[in-house]
């Protein structure tokens, strides 16, 4: 295979695991949660932890690496208008995941909790919920946007 092939195959796989596990895992906690089992969220929980230590973050480091060595092979400038708004938007998605998964640690634990005390979900696990809530929407935005920018590569004259 040539390296071109080779860099756009991985580059194109690991943005499916990287979109991929971001929306399976956000589909599992947001079920585990309206299901309201302090043992069903524990799990879900800690399954979402270990799917982002697995698959999210090799796959969110193996991106910026693969394009990279995809720029250079093309031969395009590393400011080309389109590259640069889908390094912005990488750094906003990463941003808004950064604390998403301290945000899942969270709410395991606190599930864990009160499956062992017998009692309900408490104020503060059903909070970082929302906040896990909140944060997901920009990052699906941003990647969204970069999957368009990657396949038009527009030219973005506003940035020119």
């Amino acid at each position: 295979m040539d390296p071109y092939l080779t860099a756009k195959w991985l580059h194109i796989l690991s943005s499916t695991v990287l979109f991929g596990t971001g929306i399976g895992t956000a589909f599992q906690m947001v079920w585990a949660m309206h299901n309201q089992d302090t043992r069903v969220i524990a799990k879900v929980a800690g399954g979402v932890v270990m799917a982002d230590w697995l698959f999210t973050i090799p796959a969110g480091l193996l991106q910026p690496a693969t394009g990279l060595w995809l720029i250079y092979i093309q031969g395009w400038s590393l400011t080309e208008p389109w590259l640069v708004a889908a390094y912005f938007l990488y750094v906003i998605a990463f941003i808004c995941w950064a604390p998403v998964v301290h945000l899942q640690i969270r709410i395991r634990n606190l599930a864990a909790k009160a499956d062992q005390d017998n009692a309900q979900l408490t104020d503060g696990a059903k909070r970082a919920y929302h906040i896990w809530f909140a944060l997901g929407w920009p990052a699906f935005a941003a990647l969204m946007i970069i999957f368009w920018l990657m396949v038009a590569k527009p030219d973005l004259g506003v940035f020119n």
